[in-house]
């Protein structure tokens, strides 16, 4: 049995805290707003994971330092744009024994650093991974059978994480790749919102498969062009989570693209969803990646355009298909990188 803490209380969160319990760790979950903590304490209950229970013996707390204390392992399950302040605050309570998992899928504007990266930057003594792969909240929280992927530099330390994770229902992988799992965990939320805006203009199923493709190879260039394996980017954490997040209605990224699809601005659509859209976030970061490499990205591109320049989703559209005729297969998607473990 591992003490293990939740770092954040969203549906994520709870799922995983749910997972683990059910496995058979002692589970603290803490929130930033001690009215949800109390409210959940009370009801146990969130109010996005409907008819879902949450065990007397999952403790819910917003004290940081007493969430932390005496803890084995800390699940960061906190928006990544948030995530920066949140993991601050953690290094001033935190042991450098304590391993840290990052189960928030995104890329720091600002420096383009991967989660794990700023983890690591602010806490170097501590051992640090990530969780990811096609997984929603409230399938995991519900039981249904799913995979996910764990990524650590050090084999031993995922390997650890794999056994306090896996269960009859929640099956577990690792790999070495840490930059591509993050990575293409966090660009697939741009592509899902391009899946949902074409859903949105009720496009069909070719246009729909056809983001999908050309939003997957988009991801792959800017991944080998900083580093990645590109073995990850046809995995779970690549094509798994794609397909789930492009064709789910669980998933808020494509319930946004439907939006815009049917004439939303982005502020519009971003009230209507009411949570956290991880790909308006990560859009700009990808379209600047793709820029520092000279990465032609016209999927990623267009989805910018839509968000932050008004451009509507029928011209959205419009400007991908008539764009300048090209082959399929290229030079730039080679594979030059082969990611082992330390």
């Amino acid at each position: 049995m591992k003490k293990i803490a939740i770092i954040g209380s969203g549906t994520w969160g709870t799922a995983l805290a749910l997972l683990l319990h059910k496995n058979g760790h002692e589970v603290c979950m803490w929130s930033w707003k001690k009215e949800d903590a109390d409210e959940m304490s009370e009801t146990r209950e969130h109010k996005n994971l409907k008819n879902i229970k949450i065990p007397v013996d999952i403790q819910i707390s917003s004290d940081l330092e007493e969430t932390i204390k005496d803890k084995e392992i800390l699940v960061i399950a906190v928006p990544s744009i948030a995530m920066r302040e949140n993991l601050t605050n953690i290094s001033e309570c935190i042991t450098k024994d304590q391993v840290i998992i990052i189960a928030s899928k995104g890329v720091e504007e600002a420096t383009f650093m991967m989660m794990t990266d700023v983890a690591s930057e602010i806490m170097p003594e501590n051992e640090v991974a990530a969780i990811s792969g096609p997984s929603h909240a409230e399938e995991v929280a519900e039981g249904i059978p799913t995979t996910c992927v764990i990524t650590a530099k050090k084999k031993t330390v995922a390997r650890m994480l794999q056994d306090t994770f896996m269960s009859e229902n929640f099956r577990v992988y690792i790999n070495p790749d840490m930059l591509g799992v993050e990575l293409g965990a966090a660009l697939k939320n741009v592509i899902a919102l391009a899946a949902g805006i074409a859903d949105g203009l009720e496009l069909g199923d070719n246009t729909k498969a056809a983001l999908m493709t050309r939003g997957l190879l988009e991801i792959t260039k800017i991944g080998i062009a900083m580093g990645a394996d590109q073995r990850t980017f046809y995995g779970l954490t690549g094509f798994g989570d794609l397909i789930v997040t492009c064709n789910s209605m669980h998933s808020r990224n494509r319930r946004m693209g439907i939006l815009l699809g049917k004439g939303y601005n982005m502020q519009e659509a971003l009230k209507e969803v009411n949570m956290v859209v991880e790909g308006v976030y990560s859009a700009k970061v990808a379209y600047n990646l793709a820029k520092k490499f000279d990465i032609d990205v016209p999927i990623i591109e267009s989805v910018n355009k839509v968000l932050f320049e008004n451009v509507g989703a029928k011209q959205m559209v419009t400007m991908l298909m008539q764009r300048r005729k090209k082959e399929e297969l290229t030079e730039d998607m080679e594979s030059i990188n082969m990611v082992k473990w330390e």
